[in-house]
């Protein structure tokens, strides 16, 4: 199937931009039905605040205590009382990666 640049208005900034042939065919390849809506800048600023990209993202971590060792340490979770917390290093020993 022949692609050709398509000019679309972003649902953002209101700009033209291209979607050109190239990424129509990688769109296609990847199974995509729907054309983007967003210009690539809006796109990019789209992922970063909604933390899709990871940049600058800085996770939020709890302090706890290692039910195992006694270890103090920090987890991106905040801990309950009726459940237990480990540290990396007793949690590998806990549950070993296959």
């Amino acid at each position: 199937m022949g692609f050709t640049d398509k000019t679309i208005t972003c649902a953002d900034c209101n700009k033209e931009f291209t979607f050109s042939a190239t990424e129509q065919e990688f769109y296609s390849s990847k199974g995509f039905a729907n054309e983007p809506k967003r210009c690539p800048d809006c796109r990019q600023a789209r992922k970063s605040s909604r933390d899709g990209g990871r940049s600058g993202y800085q996770r939020k971590m709890f302090p706890a205590q290692c039910a195992k060792c006694g270890k103090e340490t920090e987890v991106p979770f905040e801990p309950r009382q009726d459940k237990p917390v480990y540290c990396s290093e007793c949690y590998s020993t806990i549950n070993p990666r296959r």
